[in-house]
Protein backbone atom coordinates (compact mmCIF):
# COMPACT_ATOMS: atom_id res chain seq x y z
CA UNK A 1 0.00 0.00 0.00
CA UNK A 2 1.33 3.24 -0.86
CA UNK A 3 2.26 5.28 1.93
CA UNK A 4 0.45 8.56 3.00
CA UNK A 5 2.99 11.08 1.81
CA UNK A 6 2.44 8.78 -1.63
CA UNK A 7 -1.39 9.55 -1.91
CA UNK A 8 -1.26 13.10 -1.31
CA UNK A 9 -0.93 15.69 -3.73
CA UNK A 10 -0.27 19.50 -4.36
CA UNK A 11 -3.96 21.01 -4.66
CA UNK A 12 -5.87 18.20 -2.35
CA UNK A 13 -8.21 19.95 -0.03
CA UNK A 14 -11.21 19.13 2.28
CA UNK A 15 -13.40 20.76 4.42
CA UNK A 16 -13.67 18.65 7.87
CA UNK A 17 -16.49 17.98 9.82
CA UNK A 18 -17.90 21.27 12.21
CA UNK A 19 -17.27 21.59 16.19
CA UNK A 20 -19.73 23.54 18.48
CA UNK A 21 -17.18 25.49 20.80
CA UNK A 22 -18.58 24.98 24.55
CA UNK A 23 -18.71 26.82 27.59
CA UNK A 24 -16.43 23.51 29.31
CA UNK A 25 -14.71 23.79 26.44
CA UNK A 26 -13.11 27.46 27.06
CA UNK A 27 -12.96 27.01 31.10
CA UNK A 28 -11.24 23.26 30.39
CA UNK A 29 -8.50 24.88 27.93
CA UNK A 30 -8.13 27.62 30.32
CA UNK A 31 -7.01 25.08 33.27
CA UNK A 32 -5.05 23.24 31.13
CA UNK A 33 -3.01 25.96 29.79
CA UNK A 34 -3.44 28.69 32.67
CA UNK A 35 -4.55 30.98 30.74
CA UNK A 36 -6.83 32.60 32.96
CA UNK A 37 -7.16 36.10 30.55
CA UNK A 38 -10.08 38.03 31.25
CA UNK A 39 -11.07 37.65 27.59
CA UNK A 40 -12.11 34.05 28.40
CA UNK A 41 -12.82 33.37 31.61
CA UNK A 42 -14.66 36.82 32.67
CA UNK A 43 -18.62 37.06 31.17
CA UNK A 44 -18.90 40.41 33.72
CA UNK A 45 -15.91 41.97 32.28
CA UNK A 46 -16.19 40.90 28.39
CA UNK A 47 -20.14 41.55 28.47
CA UNK A 48 -19.66 45.15 27.18
CA UNK A 49 -16.64 44.79 24.88
CA UNK A 50 -16.78 44.67 21.37
CA UNK A 51 -16.50 41.01 21.51
CA UNK A 52 -19.94 41.01 23.31
CA UNK A 53 -18.63 38.27 25.76
CA UNK A 54 -16.08 35.74 26.43
CA UNK A 55 -14.08 34.42 23.46
CA UNK A 56 -12.37 31.23 23.06
CA UNK A 57 -8.22 31.06 23.83
CA UNK A 58 -6.56 31.15 20.01
CA UNK A 59 -4.94 27.99 20.62
CA UNK A 60 -8.09 26.49 21.76
CA UNK A 61 -9.61 26.98 18.01
CA UNK A 62 -5.81 25.65 16.35
CA UNK A 63 -6.57 22.87 18.94
CA UNK A 64 -9.30 22.50 17.52
CA UNK A 65 -8.61 22.41 14.04
CA UNK A 66 -5.92 19.95 14.48
CA UNK A 67 -8.27 17.53 16.37
CA UNK A 68 -10.98 18.18 13.14
CA UNK A 69 -8.47 16.73 10.98
CA UNK A 70 -7.22 13.78 13.17
CA UNK A 71 -10.66 12.88 13.52
CA UNK A 72 -11.21 13.57 9.34
CA UNK A 73 -8.27 10.99 8.41
CA UNK A 74 -8.92 7.30 7.42
CA UNK A 75 -7.26 4.32 9.34
CA UNK A 76 -4.17 4.30 7.00
CA UNK A 77 -3.39 8.13 7.37
CA UNK A 78 -3.34 7.81 10.63
CA UNK A 79 -0.93 5.19 10.86
CA UNK A 80 1.30 6.97 8.56
CA UNK A 81 1.22 10.49 10.56
CA UNK A 82 4.60 10.22 12.51
CA UNK A 83 4.35 14.26 14.05
CA UNK A 84 3.26 17.11 13.96
CA UNK A 85 6.16 18.82 12.39
CA UNK A 86 5.30 22.97 12.92
CA UNK A 87 3.16 25.69 12.23
CA UNK A 88 3.62 29.13 10.23
CA UNK A 89 1.82 31.96 10.35
CA UNK A 90 -0.54 31.31 12.50
CA UNK A 91 -3.51 34.47 12.66
CA UNK A 92 -6.33 34.57 14.35
CA UNK A 93 -8.75 37.32 12.59
CA UNK A 94 -11.84 37.06 14.30
CA UNK A 95 -12.72 35.91 17.38
CA UNK A 96 -14.62 32.58 18.07
CA UNK A 97 -17.29 32.21 21.00
CA UNK A 98 -18.85 30.06 23.43
CA UNK A 99 -21.37 28.52 21.18
CA UNK A 100 -19.92 29.27 17.63
CA UNK A 101 -19.43 25.83 15.06
CA UNK A 102 -16.37 25.69 13.88
CA UNK A 103 -14.62 23.21 10.55
CA UNK A 104 -11.51 23.67 8.86
CA UNK A 105 -10.65 23.82 5.05
CA UNK A 106 -7.38 21.99 4.79
CA UNK A 107 -5.45 22.53 1.19
CA UNK A 108 -2.13 20.76 0.51
CA UNK A 109 0.68 23.24 -0.80
CA UNK A 110 3.84 21.31 -0.50
CA UNK A 111 5.52 18.09 -0.31
CA UNK A 112 8.59 17.81 1.11
CA UNK A 113 10.69 14.53 0.73
CA UNK A 114 12.91 13.09 3.55
CA UNK A 115 15.33 10.24 3.74
CA UNK A 116 14.94 9.40 6.89
CA UNK A 117 14.11 5.76 8.33
CA UNK A 118 10.75 6.85 9.95
CA UNK A 119 9.13 8.90 7.45
CA UNK A 120 8.80 9.96 3.98
CA UNK A 121 8.38 13.47 3.76
CA UNK A 122 6.38 16.52 5.20
CA UNK A 123 3.35 18.22 3.97
CA UNK A 124 2.24 21.72 4.19
CA UNK A 125 -1.06 22.37 4.45
CA UNK A 126 -3.20 25.75 3.82
CA UNK A 127 -5.75 25.84 6.96
CA UNK A 128 -8.65 28.42 6.81
CA UNK A 129 -10.63 27.90 10.15
CA UNK A 130 -14.47 29.35 9.94
CA UNK A 131 -17.67 29.33 11.38
CA UNK A 132 -20.61 28.09 10.40
CA UNK A 133 -21.40 31.80 9.01
CA UNK A 134 -18.69 31.65 6.85
CA UNK A 135 -15.85 33.87 9.10
CA UNK A 136 -12.10 33.02 9.04
CA UNK A 137 -11.61 32.76 12.65
CA UNK A 138 -8.08 30.83 12.26
CA UNK A 139 -4.99 30.68 9.30
CA UNK A 140 -1.73 28.99 9.24
CA UNK A 141 -0.02 26.84 7.42
CA UNK A 142 0.32 23.53 9.19
CA UNK A 143 3.07 21.14 8.43
CA UNK A 144 2.95 17.12 9.33
CA UNK A 145 5.32 14.36 9.41
CA UNK A 146 4.81 11.70 7.55
CA UNK A 147 5.01 8.53 5.89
Amino acid sequence: MRTLFERTEVGDSFETAGRTVTEADVVNFAGVSGDFNHHHVDADRMADTDYGGRIAHGAFVFAAATGLLWQSRSPADREDVVAFYGVDDLRFPAPTRIGDTISAVFEVIKKDPRETPDASGVISYDVTGRRSDGTTVLSCELLTLVR
